[in-house]
C-alpha cells in the first residue's frame, strides 16, 4: 500500500512538472465562455474550475474527450485536446488560488 501511494504521488509530481500553466492561461480562453474568464462560473449549472485540484481537472478532460463522462458540450470541447493541453489547462486553474473571508 505504501509503494501505490509512493507512486501516486511521483505520478502527480511528474505530471505538475511538466505542464505549462503559461500555455494552459493561453488555451482558456475557451472556458472563459462558460467558466468564467477568472475560472469562476456565474451559472448555476457550470461548476467553477478556479482552484480545483488538477488531477481531478486533467482526469474529467479526459473523460470527457474519451467519452466515459458525457456532456454535449463538454465532449466536443475536450475531443480535440492533446494530453499536454490537457495537463496545461488542469495547471493553470489549479493554479489559481481561492481565499474564503467570514463576514
Amino acid at each position: 500500500m505504501r509503494l501505490l501511494t509512493l507512486l501516486a504521488g511521483l505520478c502527480l509530481a511528474t505530471s505538475s512538472m511538466a505542464a505549462d500553466v503559461a500555455a494552459g492561461r493561453a488555451k482558456a480562453a475557451t472556458c472563459a465562455v462558460c467558466h468564467g474568464p477568472q475560472g469562476l462560473s456565474m451559472q448555476p449549472n457550470v461548476p467553477h474550475l478556479a482552484g480545483q485540484p488538477e488531477i481531478y481537472l486533467a482526469e474529467q478532460l479526459r473523460q470527457y474527450r474519451s467519452g466515459k463522462r458525457a456532456h454535449e458540450v463538454m465532449a466536443v470541447i475536450a475531443k480535440p485536446l492533446t494530453d499536454a493541453e490537457i495537463d496545461n489547462l488542469a495547471a493553470w486553474y489549479a493554479s489559481m488560488q481561492l481565499r474564503v473571508e467570514a463576514p
